[in-house]
């Protein structure tokens, strides 16, 4: 009798394993552009990486823009594509508080708070989210929408373009997802 029930937790074991979402990953839809979720976004990314789970970010509708490297002129925009430009920030350190901003006081207070309780902000981040090796995928549609071209994204080790398909790729297999 218990040869049978042995027999039959190896074979419950085996289709568990091969379940989707049983893999020790993370999955995440970065959608907002706020400073405030952004970084919770990273931290969350980081702190997942760092024990031990794989974890990829897609980047998708208003968190696109904070993939934008501020110092990268790109030309041949149609006039949809240079106004996007002009009216979203233009990277990570543009981004602003989605509550008290005013008028920038707020965004630079929690900035300086920040600094001074030793936070990481998010150029750190970013470079810890690349060493732990945190996978970031930019939506292709919402680039094609808002006119982003790849050349002008930051410089992150394996940064990809995508569509919504790789995302739910990861996510199936993914123990854990998030939406920002």
């Amino acid at each position: 009798m218990s040869v049978d029930v042995d027999k039959a937790i190896a074979e419950l074991k085996l289709k568990v394993e091969g379940m989707p979402g049983a893999e020790n990953k993370l999955t995440m839809i970065v959608m907002s552009g706020d400073l405030d979720k952004h970084l919770a976004a990273m931290i969350i990314a980081t702190g997942a990486a760092a024990m031990g789970m794989k974890v990829v970010m897609f980047f998708t509708y208003w968190g696109t823009p904070a993939l934008r490297a501020p110092q990268k002129k790109v030309g041949g925009k149609n006039f949809m594509g240079k106004m996007f430009a002009m009216m979203l920030p233009k990277g990570r350190n543009k981004l602003k508080l989605s509550q008290m901003h005013m008028a920038g006081m707020g965004t630079a207070m929690m900035k300086g708070l920040m600094k001074k309780k030793n936070v990481a902000g998010l150029d750190e981040m970013y470079d810890v989210a690349a060493q732990l090796a945190v996978k970031i995928y930019a939506c292709q549609m919402s680039m094609d929408l808002m006119g982003f071209k790849k050349e002008e994204l930051i410089d992150y080790p394996g940064l990809e373009v995508c569509g919504v398909a790789t995302m739910l790729a990861h996510a199936k297999e993914s123990a854990i997802q998030f939406f920002i």
